[in-house]
């Protein structure tokens, strides 16, 4: 715990065999971590079957592989049915260390702030990290579209390291949102359209063969799903359409 506030580790996994232990011991290194949640979305791999023998970790398997966004629902619905105020998602592919935990847990259970990210862009150090070129140029390009659109400063919406208050989770929309990638994406924007501070950390990061990705058409679409929810969010602001993610 973090004075008094249960944490509680969600990880929406999917064939992550190969880097699921290495993260779960450095994540139960921190010492405030009560509880991992992780869910499986239909795995072909031990991922599992790994999850099932770790300490102080509940185990969701999904019968048919349903999303990355359908994964995430299912996550956090699960950390707030067993009582968590703090819920930070780590993805199981060992990309984003989980030395970042107490910072994350702290800002948020001091009353600073209802969201944090692990940004991979604010230390400048991505690219040399080994994030691809292609991928930093369309991070670059998304942000700043982003950023016009949603009134926000943000270095990036696009990470999937991040902490969010009981509070917060409790009054978002989720369920409206896509199963797929673009789910992060909207999540960020209906958390700005609710008047919430977002905070941002710099981020380490790690990119080889074990960790997660998607190809480049998906992304394209992902790139796509971005700027529609950017620009339904600043015609909703301008009373010019109506959107079930932002009301």
């Amino acid at each position: 715990m973090f004075k008094g506030k249960k944490v509680i580790v969600v990880m929406p996994a999917y064939n992550a065999e190969q880097t699921l232990k290495m993260t779960y011991d450095e994540v139960m290194a921190q010492e405030m971590v009560d509880l991992v949640i992780l869910v499986d979305d239909a795995s072909s791999d031990q991922t599992s079957a790994i999850a099932r023998g770790l300490l102080k970790t509940r185990v969701h398997i999904h019968e048919k592989n349903s999303g990355y966004g359908a994964n995430q629902k299912t996550c956090y619905r699960m950390a707030l049915e067993a009582g968590a105020d703090i819920v930070i998602m780590v993805h199981p592919d060992y990309q984003y260390t989980p030395k970042l935990i107490p910072a994350m847990a702290s800002m948020i259970g001091n009353g600073l702030y209802h969201c944090v990210l692990g940004s991979r862009i604010l230390g400048g150090h991505a690219v040399k990290d080994g994030m691809p070129v292609w991928k930093y140029i369309a991070n670059r390009f998304l942000t700043l579209a982003e950023n016009v659109m949603l009134g926000a400063k943000l270095s990036e919406y696009h990470t999937g390291y991040r902490a969010f208050s009981r509070e917060l989770l409790e009054k978002l929309p989720l369920e409206r949102n896509s199963d797929d990638f673009v789910f992060d994406n909207q999540m960020l924007a209906q958390i700005i359209w609710q008047g919430y501070t977002i905070a941002e950390v710099s981020c380490p990061t790690k990119y080889f063969g074990g960790a997660s990705s998607i190809n480049f058409r998906r992304s394209v679409r992902y790139g796509i799903g971005c700027l529609a929810t950017a620009m339904s969010f600043r015609l909703a602001k301008a009373g010019l359409f109506r959107s079930n993610l932002f009301s």
